[in-house]
């Protein structure tokens, strides 16, 4: 039985081994022909990329855990959830924590169907994403799992995303004051008050927040103001996010910066491979080379701006 939910687990883990968190939105066009070539299916080539990428990051501990999108492993179909599958259960047996980024969010019965699937069975993950704005009904059903004996699942939910259009809904200001953001970042501070009884001494709540890197101006409020609230943050590298943004956001309660594409594509923008990519001779070895040593900079980069506040 769990003494501590995820969420703190996943703090404890970002304090030691850094505040990294590899992406594995792994889209077969991300490994080069002559590679894909060598597998069975491009879903088989996956799995082999995520193994291997994995087995780096945990030895080399340049990361705290792995954020998995569920989509693109759905665009492969039924091996692709196998493949998923798999992948959770790598990152999990690896020692790191596993993001399983789902998205779900929907009325009761529907939100326990969800719930059962990704923290119970052949899709078993430590902590999953969730929108919320269908209303804050659609939270409570993931919390059934939060308790020590059902493992201490966690949550992020979403709260100041990374992409431009957020400002369409989060953004928007209430009639009773504040915008439609803040309403969610409060409903999840409070469920991180509600649970101190089941986990005194937690320095988390067992719901954290997706807070995007892309969002200066919204970086430093929002981080004082969920003091207590530990961030997954989206955004950095592929997306434009600066370290400097993302290190406003590990301030405090701290948090778990991802990085997808700038990992899993580091290979493109090495020069060593340029020439064996020519040649079609580049090896799944190199290019989980390239990833793994991605994230090393990555890494300290993030801490080197943390440094600098």
């Amino acid at each position: 039985m769990n003494t501590k939910h995820n969420m703190q687990l996943l703090q404890e883990l970002a304090s030691k081994n850094g505040p990294l968190c590899v992406g594995l939105d792994t889209d077969p066009s991300y490994i080069p022909e002559n590679i894909l070539k060598q597998y069975a299916s491009p879903a088989q080539a996956v799995l082999a990329y995520n193994k291997a990428i994995v087995e780096r990051v945990a030895a080399e501990k340049s990361a705290c855990c792995c954020k998995v999108q569920i989509a693109y492993y759905e665009a492969m179909g039924l091996e692709g959830m196998k493949v998923y599958a798999e992948t959770l259960k790598l990152v999990r047996e690896s020692g790191l924590i596993a993001i399983s980024d789902i998205k779900r969010g929907d009325i009761g019965a529907t939100s326990d169907a969800y719930a059962k699937a990704h923290f119970k069975g052949d899709f078993e993950t430590d902590i999953i994403t969730i929108n919320p704005y269908m209303g804050f009904d659609t939270l409570v059903p993931f919390t059934k799992y939060s308790k020590p004996e059902d493992g201490g699942k966690g949550a992020f939910v979403l709260l100041c995303t990374s992409n431009p259009g957020m400002v369409d809904v989060e953004h928007q200001e209430l009639k009773a004051g504040g915008l439609l953001l803040e309403k969610v970042g409060d409903e999840i501070a409070r469920i991180g008050d509600e649970w101190k009884s089941i986990y005194p001494e937690q320095t988390c709540g067992i719901f954290g927040a997706v807070v995007g890197a892309t969002q200066e101006k919204d970086a430093r409020y929002l981080r004082d103001k969920y003091a207590n609230t530990f961030f997954l943050i989206p955004g950095y590298g592929a997306q434009g996010g600066a370290a400097r943004i993302a290190a406003t956001l590990l301030d405090h309660a701290g948090g778990t910066v991802n990085s997808s594409r700038g990992i899993l594509c580091a290979w493109k923008k090495d020069a060593d491979y340029a020439e064996k990519m020519a040649a079609g001779t580049l090896t799944l070895n190199d290019i989980a080379d390239a990833a793994a040593k991605n994230a090393i900079f990555s890494k300290n980069d993030l801490l080197n701006a943390v440094k600098e506040l």
